[in-house]
């Protein structure tokens, strides 16, 4: 991995926002070590442990550490591996990042604080504490209003670009002239936070996409990531379109549960959940397997 600069992202292309696999209640290490080796053979840009995806508000700390543990040595030399390091508790957030950088994560994930819905002086505040935690390792600020109640400003971008670890944004707002102005204005290396987002994100100048669409689809992902970060649109158009009814399906319903079905039919993993998310029900699980069958990945 390339040492970054303020013109260089922390990796181009396409990032899986990981499921966490369980049997029994319990982390499945012998799938999600499975999941890890199979997204690098496929040729995926970097991998995300322990986010949203990965039903993280759900983690111990422990269960935290030994998914890192487990992905570290996998993704050693060859992709950059992110931790997800966010809490609605700064001080939760900034133990988190101290044992992700031990662990020998390559960059942080740090959702904006959810349900306290910080004051702006907060939230830069939350975000300076967690920087100086994360010790040098670079951190991707998430902003995902539809998660937390709180939508990241273009000028609260701008404060937190002056953090020397603050290197990039996980964009998962819909507002595209925040994007826009984003990628024109700052040197923070943007990220789409949502798969149908991802080619105008990157079209406006942003570096890629943190997804959910290739835990089940990694090749294709990271190609079209590519495709439109070398404006080749035709090919980036032609992925989208074959995959934007999976994408719409696989947020259907609170994600990951969707995702952890279509998984389950890839044999990747069993589609277990942990409450409050529960299993989809049987009319999405049918257009999932269609969808999925129409594509030839069944």
């Amino acid at each position: 991995m390339k040492e970054h600069t303020t013109n260089f992202p922390l990796f181009t292309g396409a990032a899986t926002a990981l499921a966490t696999p369980f049997s029994g209640g319990e982390p499945d290490l012998a799938a999600f070590e499975s999941q890890v080796r199979w997204q690098i053979d496929m040729g995926i840009d970097a991998l995300c442990v322990a986010g949203t995806t990965g039903e993280a508000a759900t983690l111990s700390r422990s269960e935290r550490r030994k998914l890192l543990a487990a992905a570290k040595p996998l993704t050693e030399g060859k992709i950059p591996l992110i931790a997800g390091c966010g809490s609605a508790d700064t001080k939760t957030a900034c133990t988190l990042c101290e044992d992700a950088k031990n662990l020998g994560a390559d960059a942080l994930l740090v959702i904006t604080p959810y349900c306290n819905k910080g004051t702006k002086q907060g939230i830069l505040e939350h975000y300076r504490r967690v920087a100086e935690a994360a010790d040098g390792i670079p951190i991707i600020v998430y902003n995902v209003p539809s998660r937390t109640g709180v939508d990241l400003t273009l000028e609260q971008y701008k404060a937190l670009a002056a953090i020397p670890n603050i290197r990039a944004v996980k964009e998962a707002s819909p507002n595209m002239t925040k994007v826009t102005r984003l990628c024109a204005e700052t040197p923070l290396a943007v990220y789409s936070g949502n798969d149908d987002m991802t080619l105008p994100v990157v079209s406006l100048g942003g570096s890629g996409v943190i997804s959910v669409l290739s835990n089940l689809a990694p090749a294709a992902v990271s190609a079209m990531a590519h495709a439109a970060a070398d404006g080749d649109f035709q090919t980036a158009r032609r992925l989208a379109h074959k995959y934007a009814r999976l994408v719409s399906l696989l947020f259907a319903e609170t994600n990951p549960a969707p995702l952890k079905y279509a998984m389950e039919l890839l044999g990747l993993c069993a589609g277990e959940l942990r409450l409050p998310l529960a299993e989809v029900d049987g009319a999405l699980k049918e257009k999932i397997r269609a969808e999925m069958t129409a594509l030839s990945m069944l």
